[in-house]
């Protein structure tokens, strides 16, 4: 992360923290053009350059929006969306149709029409019935689309629940049931209105073993060799997902290539041994690019001190901004960016202004002594903080900028209440 000190304050990517909240108010989202580039740049050097055939999907699920998603075309990425909203926005900027794969567990018809309309790279099937809708949006538009089967390996990853996705009670991806597996890919490879691309897996997120990538892909493999042998035919591209951890209070993240070295070590190996083509191989990391590259900046309000019990130091966000605390019990570190040189001693927890006692962003922290007016910076919230916000309480959706090398530029405005509530009807007896 791109952070120094400056005569006492903080500074990010060559920007005045303090300054960026007086200018653009608080809360404030505020992400590292510098630091994504960083990152997207590791992955080219271990990956893509490092392996013929090889393509990087950002997950836009972690921050979907224009600047980002502009950003993410110029690097020469392909992208993962999940929703008809993601898909609008990248519709929205131009990005390249064919460098798009759509994603999901319960695609809608006009989603899955926009994107056959706009042509999009890869439809990644999650359920059996799908085909079927695909195909007859496909036959009535007269185009054809790509596909692969999201399948779901049955390994547990040693994450959240609510972000381990590999697991075989899953919502996400088909079973690797026989009697299930092998017939929806026989209907794939017959089909007059898709091209069966292959198989996609995900195995969690904020991962720091690489242990569940190499069993699942393990499982893959010997599927793919079978599907050789039933069907003779070889799949074109295999997608083994993301979910690389990153670093939010004392993690250790590991880098890209202890991730994607052994998986392409196995997956060389084995295509060497099978006589089979290697098919491409793609990988879908989102917040390990984006998460470290944001920051959120706050003003501190008022200050409650229960003796012997806890003090609070309540902000001007939370819950609304960055729902993780409260529905992942996520953690996080922060500073006081006015007070960046000062000694971090006192035992604070961060609340938020929401009416919620579970809006807490951060329990037992050590700040310098806080006083309201002061501007608290919490790291790493560039993935989902945006994403997940929320008008509870009718709190506003925050601003946000991209700053690099000292430049700042507005790329979300502030939500007004006039935003809020423009959607809003009175009844017609009213």
């Amino acid at each position: 992360m791109i952070i120094e000190n400056r005569k006492g304050n903080l500074y990010f990517d060559g920007c005045d923290t303090v300054s960026l909240a007086k200018k653009y108010g608080t809360p404030l989202y505020v992400y590292s053009q510098t630091e994504m580039v960083s990152r997207i740049n590791e992955l080219k050097d271990c990956f893509i350059h490092k392996y013929k055939n090889t393509r990087v999907a950002y997950a836009s699920k972690a921050l979907n929006i224009k600047a980002i998603l502009k950003l993410m075309e110029k690097e020469d990425l392909s992208l993962d969306v999940v929703s008809g909203g993601e898909l609008y926005t990248a519709i929205d900027i131009g990005f390249p149709a064919e460098r798009i794969e759509f994603n999901g567990n319960n695609k809608l018809p006009e989603e899955l029409d926009m994107a056959i309309e706009y042509g999009v790279g890869r439809i990644i099937i999650d359920g059996l019935q799908e085909l079927k809708l695909i195909e007859e949006i496909c036959q009535n538009k007269n185009k054809k689309v790509n596909v692969l089967y999201r399948i779901t390996p049955g390994v547990k990853s040693d994450s959240h629940d609510y972000i381990v996705t590999g697991k075989k009670d899953s919502k996400f991806g088909i079973p690797l049931d026989d009697d299930v597996f092998y017939p929806a890919i026989k209907d794939a490879i017959d089909s007059d209105w898709v091209n069966f691309y292959g198989l996609h897996f995900h195995v969690g997120s904020q991962l720091f073993d690489n242990t569940s990538h190499l069993k699942a892909l393990d499982i893959i493999l010997d599927y793919i060799e079978e599907i050789k042998k039933r069907f003779n035919y070889e799949i074109k591209e295999l997608n083994v997902g993301g979910g690389f951890g990153i670093q939010y209070t004392d993690e250790e993240r590991k880098p890209y290539s202890y991730f994607l070295d052994p998986m392409m070590e196995k997956i060389e190996s084995y295509f060497k041994k099978s006589e089979m083509n290697r098919p491409s191989i793609v990988i879908e990391p989102g917040r390990s690019i984006v998460g470290e590259a944001g920051i959120t900046l706050y003003t501190v309000g008022s200050i409650k001190d229960i003796s012997g019990v806890k003090k609070y130091v309540s902000v001007d966000g939370g819950m609304t901004d960055n729902i993780r605390p409260a529905l992942y019990e996520a953690k996080y570190h922060g500073v006081i960016a006015n007070k960046f040189d000062k000694k971090a001693d006192d035992l604070v927890s961060i609340s938020g202004k929401c009416c919620e006692s579970g809006d807490i962003l951060i329990e037992d922290i050590k700040i310098p002594l806080a006083e309201a007016g002061d501007i608290l910076a919490v790291f790493s919230t560039g993935a989902y903080g945006y994403s997940m916000a929320n008008n509870y309480n009718k709190n506003p959706i925050p601003a946000a900028v991209l700053v690099k090398d000292g430049k700042d530029s507005l790329i979300i405005k502030r939500q007004s209440y006039k935003d809020m509530i423009k959607n809003e009807i009175l009844a017609s007896w009213m």
